[in-house]
């Protein structure tokens, strides 16, 4: 079974002003869209094209020469995860049992955007900074280029991505701009609510 290209849950300009219409024409429809023609490509007629994307990216993930599989199968399910991360609109605070899972184990919600931000500004070159439930704890954490929180038997809640196809055509080289309108104006924290919900 095909993995496939999910449309995006909202309209093309529905994000503007803070990540525009080519933004998101280029990063979805051009970048996702060949991480998941690779991905397909590469596991067609192998007994991966059977597995769920989830499985195949923890089976292959410590496998140096299916590098290729690994990066594509990642990058397809960080996008398609990444696109319902934020929404029109988004941003704010959490509420109910996830604000306060977020203040007992990171003191604050502010301490949480701090490492948060922290860890997408620190992230040398390509990457995704997270917010992850490991072991029944909170965490932030950072992977480089494809990498996902999954192959560490962490539970990914939130994700934002700062390679910088993501951003470039509106910040240019401002990642922490970038980063603060997506904490303050664009994440979509029922996504992440429902996440946690399902994970606890």
């Amino acid at each position: 079974m095909a993995y496939e290209l999910p449309a995006l849950p909202y309209e093309y300009t529905a994000l503007e002003p803070y990540i525009s219409k080519s933004t998101l024409e280029f990063h979805h429809d051009k970048h996702h869209a060949a991480y998941v023609t690779n991905y397909n490509a590469a596991v067609e007629g192998t007994e991966l094209a059977t597995m769920s994307i989830e499985d195949v990216i923890k089976a292959v993930a410590e496998d140096a020469s299916k590098a290729g599989i690994f990066n594509n199968a990642a990058q397809s399910w960080n996008h398609s995860f990444y696109w319902n991360c934020i929404k029109p609109n988004g941003g704010g605070t959490p509420s109910g049992a996830l604000a306060d899972k977020i203040n007992a184990d990171f003191g604050s919600f502010e301490n949480f955007v701090t490492q948060f931000k922290q860890a997408g500004a620190t992230q040398f070159g390509s990457g995704w900074a997270w917010l992850v439930l490991d072991n029944g704890t909170l965490k932030v954490t950072k992977t480089p280029n494809a990498g996902n929180p999954i192959t560490a038997g962490q539970i990914p809640l939130l994700t934002m991505d700062v390679w910088e196809h993501a951003y470039y055509l509106d910040y240019q080289n401002k990642r922490p701009a970038y980063m603060d309108d997506f904490v303050a104006k664009l994440i979509n924290w029922d996504f992440v609510a429902e996440n946690f919900a399902t994970a606890s």
